[in-house]
């Protein structure tokens, strides 16, 4: 489908980071065009507890490869204690709609029988992005039959006053080496009103073979089609991403093979590569993505030139 070209590690998070709370990872990397000299790189930061704030990186656009600036706090904090997002957050997606700037985001908190649970929040920037409200304490995408454990969005998109939603669900767990990782496949959902996100969905995609998880669900206009890139993790550890394709952007179809990126044979991305995001930049498509344990280095970039189809993808 596209060629990619790593351009390796951007930012470096131990080493290029403001420490504390940004004290390494950056998980789910979610870029948002500021301007024509801009990219902000939004991706979720954790402290020496593990613990996961949402901040930014401002790399070059002409070269994105160039950390301009890094947020010196939270552009969203953890939430209250006792409410979804105590213990942490990752970036789920940024939409500009009516209001201001929406922030999706995944909630996470600790609990006494289980590993966590992690719910869908919003919070909305008046200021370009440089900070963000909460629209309410509570989760927007909160339990019910099926996602017991997860319902975590990753691709919001707002068309002709109405919003689509892509979400990973979650509802049991895996044991592996007598350890639990969560199960969960994607979903999609249609809504006039975030405050009131139907139950009622759709399944897209469920995990094949010895997957037992399919998540972080990227969804762009491909043309008159969709295209997904996700990330899949299976019972021998492998985690790395697929890619799909839809005209409606309900059923799928996989197109692994096509993905055009590998493992690296040695370094921060050998052994693992997750959360790919992508930008159009004139004549080049930016995937900005995790390597191994899912982020802990920081974030990569690869690139696919404008001769590979990159004109037909809006994004």
């Amino acid at each position: 489908m596209f060629a990619w070209t790593k351009q390796g590690l951007v930012f470096d998070t131990a080493r290029q980071g403001v420490g504390g709370w940004m004290r390494h990872s950056a998980l789910t990397p979610t870029p948002y065009r500021l301007d024509d000299e801009l990219i902000r790189v939004y991706a979720g930061f954790r402290d020496v507890d593990g613990v996961s704030r949402i901040g930014y990186v401002d790399v070059r656009a002409d070269d994105p490869a160039t950390v301009v600036r890094v947020s010196t706090e939270p552009v969203l904090n953890i939430g209250r204690g006792g409410c979804f997002d105590d213990s942490g957050m990752i970036l789920g997606d940024l939409v500009d709609a009516p209001g201001g700037l929406h922030l999706f985001y995944v909630g996470f908190q600790r609990v006494a029988r289980a590993k966590f649970l992690a719910f869908t929040g919003l919070a909305i920037s008046r200021d370009g992005g440089n900070s963000f409200q909460r629209t309410q304490d509570t989760p927007i995408l909160d339990r019910a039959p099926g996602r017991s454990t997860i319902a975590a969005v990753h691709t919001a998109i707002y068309e002709d006053g109405r919003w689509r939603l892509w979400y990973a669900v979650g509802d049991d767990w895996e044991s592996i080496g007598g350890q639990p990782f969560p199960r969960y496949h994607i979903r999609h959902v249609a809504t006039d009103d975030l405050s009131a996100i139907p139950r009622a969905d759709q399944v897209c995609l469920r995990p094949q073979g010895s997957e037992y998880r399919i998540g972080r669900p990227r969804v762009y206009r491909y043309g008159r089609r969709y295209l997904m890139y996700f990330t899949r993790g299976n019972v021998n550890g492998d985690y790395f991403p697929g890619v799909a394709a839809s005209d409606d952007g309900i059923a799928w179809q996989r197109r692994d093979a096509s993905l055009g990126i590998a493992l690296s044979a040695s370094g921060w991305d050998s052994r693992a590569l997750c959360y790919p995001a992508l930008l159009r930049q004139r004549d080049r498509l930016l995937m900005f993505y995790n390597g191994n344990d899912m982020g802990v280095d920081g974030f990569g970039l690869a690139t696919a030139d404008y001769a590979e189809g990159v004109a037909d993808v809006q994004c």
